[in-house]
């Protein structure tokens, strides 16, 4: 996964653990596609300030993953639903018990949802 994705990612997971100015610093930067220099204007901090931050934001937020897993664990429950509703799709178009069509119907339409909330 590109950096810059995986760091976007790891803030909607584990930004709020983050000092405010690093916080704020950090989704300028990755989420708003800011420079260091548009940062320390729009944040009153220096542009080495504002570099600081983010690279000590970084840091946090990947020490954050490496000890909780959040994102990985997000990672592999999105994958399993996937292949469950792949599983779900295949059952529906070979049976022809229609209490099973319909069960795996519902288990198709449960994993929708749960994918649309991510």
């Amino acid at each position: 996964m590109e950096k810059n994705i995986e760091v976007s990612l790891l803030l909607d997971f584990y930004g709020e653990l983050l000092k405010p100015a690093g916080r704020q610093a950090a989704k300028l930067y990755y989420n708003d596609d800011l420079s260091l220099a548009e940062i320390a204007a729009e944040t009153g901090m220096t542009r080495q300030g504002a570099r600081d931050h983010i690279k000590r934001a970084e840091q946090q937020l990947f020490a954050f993953e490496n000890k909780l897993g959040l994102l990985r664990r997000f990672g592999e429950l999105e994958q399993g639903l996937a292949a469950v509703a792949k599983l779900a799709e295949g059952i529906v178009e070979k049976t022809d018990n229609n209490d099973i069509r319909a069960s795996a119907r519902e288990i198709l339409r449960m994993t929708g949802e749960l994918m649309e909330k991510e």
